[in-house]
């Protein structure tokens, strides 16, 4: 029995694996990745390395084993059907007599376009009858702290999100709920609505960021419209930057705020203050 991660190179793919050497032997570990260069690295501590592309289903074939437990990370190709790429693994999974699929889906109160491939694929893992684990992650603390240089420049947060707030966590969070399901038990058919421990709003942000760095920022409230041109401005694909611009719409309707307590009872722990990943980014 191996435990099997996807899209095992990517932000919250590498941490799971990370996070799966501190508890169980590298050679029960797989990490699937598109390009085997990326996983160098976790070749080198014993993980084992399968290449497999969620365009290409006949990359998955013999890839599982019967008794594993995998974990589908969501893919971020938006533009090349993400049900259909999830349902690749899915039905390779189940023809394999995989023990449970653990999926990162968005929490249930999301109704932005971002969750209408999540919905499809849970759909698509309850009618598979596989044993499933629906881990309904939400927003991510770097999704505003890994790019804090325009703030910093422009001394502004600029966001369409008006005062909603949002329940968000550190990635590495959400890798440890992820690795508490997969090496635990009874968790079997159980869908975990996932957040950090408090909410925020952007004036929130604006103010601890002013707080360490000693500079005035503001929050800028701009319309979905402008945000969404800003986004494009700044290079994202027009498609990628409306998806994001409609998250900021239903961040102001607090369709992001998640307080199931759900991330902290199954890490143990605390989830990652907002404050935290603010002070290791101005450091990083």
């Amino acid at each position: 029995m191996s435990i099997v991660v996807t899209g095992a190179t990517g932000h919250l793919g590498r941490l799971v694996v990370e996070q799966l050497l501190e508890k169980v032997p590298a050679d029960r570990i797989t990490a699937v990745v598109r390009t085997p260069e990326k996983a160098a690295g976790l070749a080198g501590r014993g993980v084992r390395i399968a290449v497999a592309d969620y365009n290409a289903p006949e990359s998955f074939d013999g890839l599982f084993a019967a008794g594993d437990k995998v974990l589908l990370v969501s893919g971020n190709e938006f533009d090349k059907g993400r049900v259909q790429q999830h349902r690749v693994v899915i039905d390779a999974a189940k023809a394999a007599g995989a023990a449970l699929l653990a999926y990162t889906s968005a929490p249930g109160t999301l109704k932005a376009a971002l969750a209408d491939d999540h919905r499809g694929t849970e759909e698509a893992l309850l009618a598979s009858g596989l044993p499933y684990v629906l881990l309904r992650n939400g927003w991510y603390h770097e999704n505003y702290t890994e790019n804090l240089t325009p703030v910093l420049e422009h001394r502004a947060v600029v966001q369409a999100a008006g005062a909603g707030r949002i329940s968000s966590a550190a990635r590495a969070d959400y890798a440890a709920a992820a690795v508490a399901v997969l090496t635990g038990e009874g968790h079997e058919n159980r869908t975990y609505e996932l957040g950090g421990d408090e909410a925020w709003g952007f004036a929130d942000f604006a103010a601890e960021l002013s707080r360490q760095t000693g500079q005035e920022i503001t929050y800028r409230q701009v319309s979905v419209a402008d945000y969404q041109g800003i986004l494009s401005g700044a290079g994202l694909p027009e498609p990628v930057a409306a998806i994001l611009a409609g998250v900021d719409a239903s961040i102001e309707k607090g369709e992001l705020v998640v307080d199931s307590g759900d991330l902290s009872r199954l890490t143990g722990r605390p989830a990652t203050p907002l404050a935290e990943a603010i002070s290791a980014a101005l450091k990083g």
